[in-house]
């Protein structure tokens, strides 16, 4: 996936990242929404929450912050069954998305390194 939004040219608009961590960080949301609790949708919103923020942020100040969300959700990803119960998520759900997250912070942050003007900018 973001081999192909390089290749293509999707991941020269600023927002395309910050986008990508509020869609990945959405998709517990979406889980628990599923799900018969209503605890854990209001417990995952202000998870994702957190997120957006820092998709926010990392926007408009320093896209470093992008980065540290991206590999952070991919430790979420590992450690959020044993704090937050939720039926809705798949049982492959955690090892798939560590995976994705992880590498795709990694992506992004040799992206940052070999062209920091691309995406490395104070203001918005």
């Amino acid at each position: 996936m973001a081999g192909s939004a390089a290749a293509i040219g999707f991941d020269r608009e600023r927002a395309f990242y910050p986008t990508v961590l509020i869609v990945i960080a959405s998709y517990y949301v979406l889980f628990s929404a599923m799900g018969p609790s209503r605890r854990t949708l209001i417990i995952e919103i202000v998870v994702a929450g957190g997120f957006l923020l820092i998709a926010v942020l990392g926007f408009r100040k320093n896209f470093w912050l992008i980065v540290a969300a991206l590999i952070g959700h991919g430790v979420f990803d590992f450690v959020h069954r044993f704090f937050i119960v939720n039926p809705g998520v798949p049982h492959w759900w955690s090892g798939f998305c560590l995976a994705f997250d992880a590498l795709l912070g990694v992506f992004l942050a040799v992206r940052l390194m070999r062209h920091p003007e691309r995406v490395s900018f104070e203001g918005g």
